[in-house]
């Protein structure tokens, strides 16, 4: 029995003497009102009510019972309001998991800027490489560039993910050629885990894909832009990772006309959690002050629909 209810009803009948009012009033149909009154009585074990064909009196151990439940059904009404209007303030505690060397990269300075922006909110961050369910692990976001989809988690696009296939003059010097991505098979590369080894990359053909064979998989693009700059091998590294590496000469970028294909980093959110504003401000935060890298000349596009 949802005792809240059949109390509120309580209050509601007693309060206007039939059951066609308070029927009006609750916005369901008389039937329904007795039938809630008749369970609370059933519950309680007395009669709350005297009936007549036009109306209805409180007995004696109505009126006692009436007392205490406006009481009961105000603090209630109360509690759910707080609860309502805070989640609509721009205050409270968010828990958000993101990549860790996006996070070291790009996304603490932006997270610290929305703190600084609103002083009435906390923030606890949880660096995780891989991909996890927020709505199971008690997060309100989950930032991440994983394909995933989760039972009752939204996911939001917040900017892309431009991959560039790289590698160092030091390695290229002894290379076998590569002219097209198939040439790929031939070299030794260098492999994002999540990524897996089947590059894919848009050509004026359509989609050309290259099943590499690693010479070192990690789950770590900094550990792989390490050994691209000592020259194990080729590598298919974001642009946020590998944009200092190209500026400075310690990269080369390879096959220009073969866009890798991108990515999107989004934000998974628990359904429950979207329409609380402190969330949502976070959404917006990101969207619009994580801005997208366009560095080895490759621009952000526009999010999927």
């Amino acid at each position: 029995m949802d005792v809240i209810t059949h109390v509120r009803t309580f209050t509601v009948v007693a309060r206007h003497g039939n059951f066609t009012e308070a029927a009006h009033q609750l916005e369901v149909v008389p039937s329904v009102v007795a039938r809630r009154i008749a369970q609370l009585e059933q519950e309680l074990d007395t009669r709350l009510f005297e009936r007549s064909t036009r109306k209805v009196s409180l007995t004696e151990a109505g009126e006692r019972f009436y007392t205490r439940a406006v009481t009961l059904v105000a603090d209630f009404e109360d509690l759910v309001t707080s609860v309502e209007r805070n989640a609509g303030k721009l205050e409270g505690h968010l828990r958000v998991m993101a990549p860790t060397t996006l996070t070291l990269q790009q996304l603490g300075p932006v997270l610290c800027a929305f703190l600084d922006e609103h002083p009435r909110i906390t923030l606890d961050l949880a660096l995780v490489d891989h991909s996890a369910n927020p709505a199971e692990s008690g997060f309100d976001i989950a930032i991440s560039g994983r394909l995933a989809s989760y039972d009752g988690v939204v996911d939001i696009p917040l900017r892309p993910v431009q991959p560039v296939l790289c590698a160092s003059l030091s390695y290229l010097r002894n290379a076998k050629p590569l002219a097209h991505p198939r040439d790929l098979t031939s070299h030794p590369c260098l492999v994002f885990a999540a990524t897996g080894t089947i590059w894919q990359f848009q050509s004026a053909r359509g989609v050309v894909s290259a099943d590499v064979t690693p010479r070192l998989r990690a789950d770590d693009n900094l550990t792989l832009l390490e050994a691209a700059r000592t020259g194990l091998g080729v590598a298919l590294l974001p642009t946020y990772v590998a944009s200092e590496a190209l500026a400075s000469g310690q990269l080369t970028q390879l096959l220009p006309q073969f866009t890798p294909q991108e990515n999107w980093f989004k934000a998974y959110v628990p359904r429950r959690n979207l329409n609380v504003a402190r969330v949502r401000a976070l959404i917006d935060w990101l969207k619009e002050k994580w801005l997208a890298p366009t560095a080895a000349g490759l621009e952000a596009s526009t999010p999927p629909r």
